[in-house]
């Protein structure tokens, strides 16, 4: 979710060598819950200076450079502090190969690293059962401009066949960058795709479209907050009102995660915007919904019941001094909130650390803290936007959500649309469904990729019925 609200495994590593033998490439995979996460690291010498690179192929990651790389005896550590990865080992000289553990937050995988590359073949992602292979309605490539930020957003419009349609969705996808078709590599899930494919065959016209800076669309994605995003929706909107064919046709909004937070910013002072779906959309303030997303990723990830409670309370009050800092200039907002990081680091266990320094903490989360995005993010209010909505309102979540934990947001949007005097909503927990609304067992980010299904018919059905019976 920096996907609001997706958690992925980023690769950075520690890694130590021995002997001029160690210099080369070595590949591993290590096993997360029953999938295999390839990993490569490439290690050279210079004099008595040692370095390397790492590749994340299966997450389409190359090149990425470590901090420090050191050699004692046959020990072996990498490092790459930005990612807050660890993988300690020791290179068995007699077998060609590197024995240890990979570590990240409080969790750790055996990783097994030789020099012999796994069999190369170079294949086109397995397609999902339901990615669409015929369409049988029209598709048109467009673009229209943010004129605000200066950027020129690229999409895809569907058209039903027929009749002319009543209504059009907009698109809105969740955190990080995104296409139009909201992929992710590693889950090779286009759950965007589905969607528009399903609504349009059922007599809605969707426009998706690519995030700033990513796929077809100019701009750039790194400085953006979240109201940027809110800009370049709202210049979506604006483009579909300038269109002939789209005269009489209601206009609506749907997002996903971050996506449905964006949606009722955009709704909330756009008086075209007719109807909204949220899904799996943040009610609640978003400190507290970080902090129980974190506590349910490590729960699932099997950390200690006491690592979660320390680092929760210590997120909690890193969050808490952000907020209460939000407004200072970017050096004394840096320089108050690594007193305040140093201060919580020094009570916790070293376990919670996941092996590293203070040092090293406080330099790889202030990288994330002192981002753009994420001091808008972190002090964003749900309620504020969602009480000024005045259109139709569907929000759905799924019970198994491990990243927008259904019952406390869904609480958290009636709550905020009641209190706005909002008397047409409709506000519905799925069973069984994750934040992607696949039917899940867990509900754990490492099941996405193992799950054939990318959207649910139970939540595609919700959502077709609601839109088509509204006036």
């Amino acid at each position: 979710m920096k996907k609001l609200f997706t958690t992925l495994l980023f690769l950075l590593s520690i890694i130590t060598g021995y002997g001029q033998t160690i210099a080369g490439n070595w590949y591993g995979a290590l096993n997360v819950s029953g999938s295999q996460l390839h990993i490569v690291f490439h290690i050279a010498k210079n004099g008595d200076v040692w370095s390397s690179t790492m590749d994340s192929p299966d997450q389409g990651a190359f090149g990425l450079a470590t901090d420090k790389t050191q050699v004692d005896g046959n020990q072996l550590s990498i490092e790459v502090s930005k990612f807050g990865l660890k993988y300690t080992a020791t290179y068995q000289a007699d077998s060609n190969k590197i024995t240890g553990t990979f570590a990240q937050g409080g969790g750790s995988f055996p990783l097994v690293l030789t020099t012999i590359p796994p069999t190369e073949k170079k294949v086109a992602p397995v397609k999902r059962p339901q990615d669409p292979t015929s369409f049988s309605y029209r598709q048109e490539e467009v673009t229209f401009s943010n004129k605000k930020a200066g950027n020129t957003l690229a999409g895809t419009l569907t058209m039903p066949s027929g009749t002319k349609p009543s209504k059009v969705v907009i698109l809105i996808s969740g955190s990080g960058p995104q296409n139009r078709n909201e992929e992710v590599a590693q889950f090779n899930h286009r759950p965007f795709l589905v969607w528009s494919d399903w609504l349009t065959r059922n007599g809605i016209a969707v426009l998706r479209y690519d995030d700033r800076g990513i796929g077809q669309s100019t701009g750039d994605f790194s400085k953006a907050t979240s109201a940027d995003f809110a800009d370049d929706a709202e210049s979506a909107v604006s483009y579909l009102q300038s269109r002939p064919d789209m005269k009489g046709i209601s206009i609506g909004l749907m997002g996903h995660s971050e996506g449905g937070m964006i949606a009722p910013m955009v709704a909330a002072r756009n008086k075209a915007i007719q109807f909204a779906v949220l899904l799996a959309a943040p009610g609640i303030p978003i400190t507290e919904l970080m902090i129980q997303q974190s506590k349910d990723q490590m729960r699932l990830s099997g950390a200690p019941k006491n690592v979660i409670a320390q680092s929760s309370a210590t997120n909690a009050k890193l969050f808490a001094a952000m907020n209460r800092y939000q407004d200072i200039a970017l050096p004394a907002f840096k320089l108050k909130m690594d007193s305040v990081m140093y201060a919580q680091l020094s009570t916790m266990p070293k376990e919670a650390l996941g092996g590293q320094s203070i040092e090293d903490v406080v330099q790889r989360t202030a990288r994330q803290m002192y981002a753009p995005w994420f001091r808008y993010f972190i002090a964003y209010q749900p309620a504020i936007n969602l009480q000024k909505l005045t259109c139709p309102v569907l929000a759905l979540n799924g019970t198994l959500d491990m990243q927008v934990q259904g019952s406390t947001n869904l609480a958290g949007i009636k709550i905020a649309l009641q209190k706005g005097g909002n008397k047409r909503y409709e506000v519905v927990p799925l069973t069984g469904l994750n934040h992607l609304f696949q039917q899940a067992t867990t509900g754990a980010v490492t099941e996405y990729a193992q799950i054939s299904e990318t959207v649910s018919p139970l939540a595609m059905n919700k959502v077709t019925r609601w839109i088509k019976q509204l006036k």
